[in-house]
């Protein structure tokens, strides 16, 4: 926490990924700083909880739950949403918590007013869940084939990426 209150920038990052490393017990502290706040300390924590995910999927699977949980919470900075929905792209979600995850994803989605970073990666999350639950693959297409028209250059490029892989 110490780390986090000092400040924020890719090299502090960097140093937060490369300390936790493969370590279940420096993630799960990662994890309770991230949940508990205080509110700058989450927003500085996202950032690189989704970079020791991406490096290492398999140590979110305990604190997933609560991860997703998280998400609904009312008044979260940009950066906490953005950086939560980012690591979901890089792991497989139990089928337990897909559906709490598409909804929340699927929220994020429509949601004209969210950066289109949380609404790109919302995309992915759900084209990950649509592989294991098939039923969702024409509602996503359409409302991403609806939402084309509208798109920045970020997220029609990430739209005909789902949309290929949706086939």
């Amino acid at each position: 926490m110490e780390t986090l209150a000092k400040g924020h920038s890719k090299a502090q990052c960097d140093r937060i990924v490369k300390y936790i490393g493969n370590d279940p017990g420096r993630f799960k502290a990662l994890v309770a700083v991230f949940l508990a706040g205080p509110y700058r300390i989450t927003q500085r924590a996202a950032w690189p909880l989704s970079y020791c995910v991406e490096d290492h999927p398999q140590l979110i699977h305990p604190h997933l739950k609560a991860i997703i949980r998280n998400l609904k919470s009312p008044g979260l900075h940009n950066a906490v949403k953005r950086n939560t929905v980012r690591l979901m792209q890089f792991i497989a979600i139990p089928r337990s918590l897909q559906g709490q995850a598409a909804a929340i994803c699927f929220e994020f989605f429509q949601n004209p007013r969210e950066p289109v970073a949380v609404r790109v990666f919302s995309m992915s999350v759900l084209a990950r869940i649509a592989e294991d639950q098939p039923e969702l693959k024409n509602e996503l297409k359409i409302m991403i084939e609806d939402q084309l028209p509208f798109g920045t250059a970020g997220f029609l490029s990430r739209a005909r990426r789902v949309l290929k892989q949706l086939g």
